[in-house]
């Protein structure tokens, strides 16, 4: 039995030897493509090699970051191109992949500079006008990123993704139409572009055309199935058409397809309060809070639902955390008043709903809200007048409130 362990032995390292051998060619070829785990392991075989003059050594370098950059390592992705800056000074693409990882890192200005002198470097570098665009939107700066784009459609008419980008800018700033125009284009240039399809859907459920928004998300989904920002849209879509249900069910197909996507979470837990499925809704914002510990609204509305259902030490609880959040938030405290109403504490409640309406002066909730309050006080008049407001500004106020379990009584 030993020689067959020992023949045995030969051929597991033989075959370990066949699959590590790999010429310069496929190591190139992998470091050029798109699988990252192949492209690190070929781009590092080349510069292990040392067989590189300095330009394709900077370029194995610029792969490999590229390929960091895939995986969401950015410190390393920067280190690489580093290395392939330092290699090859005049090397545009390293600095334009460089500012592009900064942006993943949400270092707008480091990523400007590394655009700048790519652009420098190379006055007709279209993608690097494209990114530079993106990382000007992402501040804010929409009219910088429009010109940005604009010049990059000047060097290439053909470019889908800056035509979506600068619609992107336009929706930002308000001006939908000029949106759609956009994403008109790109879908026209490339009609299988999900993300046009998405983003056009988005402006449409904006401008609260709602079937045309569904119309377009339908077909993004179509395009890419996987689409979960799609589904979410759609289903913000479905709940402003008062469909629940539908929307339920793309609410839930986004946070299948992305179990860390807080903000479906958080939009599901809306629609399941509006069909009265506070226990759901609460879920849905305790898995937003473990995955957003920092969003107020989210602390907010959990604080509205326990208050609803009787479960008020935690309502306050979630609205003082939401508050710390916050601070002088209209809708919290407007929240935090109702929870004191329901534990007839009148004199807390009246102090958050005069807060709240300092900054909302026609928050019907909060209106309403303190005339209860004033009433149990024995204040009838402030009271009458504040519910008579209430009224006036919602006439379904009075059937919400006893919907939440919290009933007017006559004086």
């Amino acid at each position: 039995m030993r020689p067959l362990s020992m023949i045995l032995l030969i051929t597991l390292l033989g075959a370990s030897v066949v699959l590590s051998a790999q010429t310069r060619e496929d190591n190139w070829n992998r470091c050029k493509g798109s699988d990252p785990d192949l492209s690190i392991g070929g781009c590092t075989a080349l510069i292990q090699a040392g067989q590189e003059n300095n330009d394709n050594l900077a370029k194995a370098f610029r792969n490999r970051g590229i390929a960091y950059d895939d995986k969401g390592d950015y410190d390393r992705a920067i280190q690489d191109y580093d290395q392939a800056i330092r290699i090859n000074p005049n090397f545009a693409d390293a600095f334009s992949s460089r500012g592009s990882a900064y942006d993943d890192k949400a270092d707008y200005d480091r990523a400007l500079q590394d655009y700048a002198q790519a652009i420098r470097l190379n006055p007709s570098f279209e993608d690097a006008y494209v990114n530079r665009g993106v990382s000007y939107r992402k501040m804010g700066k929409y009219d910088l990123a429009i010109q940005d784009y604009d010049q990059a459609l000047k060097l290439d008419p053909s470019d889908s993704i800056a035509y979506l980008d600068r619609g992107v800018a336009y929706y930002d700033k308000g001006e939908l139409d000029r949106a759609i125009l956009d994403y008109d284009q790109a879908i026209k240039l490339n009609p299988n572009y999900a993300n046009a399809y998405n983003d056009r859907g988005r402006a449409y459920l904006t401008k609260k055309d709602y079937d045309r928004a569904i119309q377009d998300l339908d077909q993004a989904i179509k395009l890419n199935p996987k689409h979960s920002t799609a589904f979410n849209n759609r289903g913000v879509t479905y709940r402003h058409k008062g469909d629940n249900d539908h929307a339920i069910q793309d609410f839930g197909e986004a946070v299948r397809l992305n179990p860390s996507y807080a903000t479906a979470f958080n939009n599901r837990g809306f629609a399941y309060d509006s069909k009265g499925e506070y226990e759901l809704a609460i879920a849905d914002f305790t898995q937003v809070i473990l995955l957003s510990p920092n969003f107020a609204g989210a602390y907010n509305n959990r604080c509205f639902d326990r208050a609803i259902l009787g479960q008020l030490q935690l309502a306050l609880d979630d609205c003082n955390k939401s508050l710390a959040l916050r601070p002088n938030d209209a809708d919290t405290l407007d929240s935090r008043g109702f929870a004191y109403l329901k534990l007839k504490n009148p004199d807390l409640a009246i102090a958050d709903y005069n807060a709240s309406l300092a900054s909302s002066p026609k928050m019907a909730s909060s209106l309403y809200g303190r005339g209860l309050a004033e009433r149990i006080k024995g204040d009838q008049a402030a009271a009458g007048k504040d519910i008579d407001a209430a009224k006036a500004i919602q006439t379904s106020i009075v059937t919400q409130f006893a919907k939440w379990g919290v009933a007017e009584t006559t004086p």
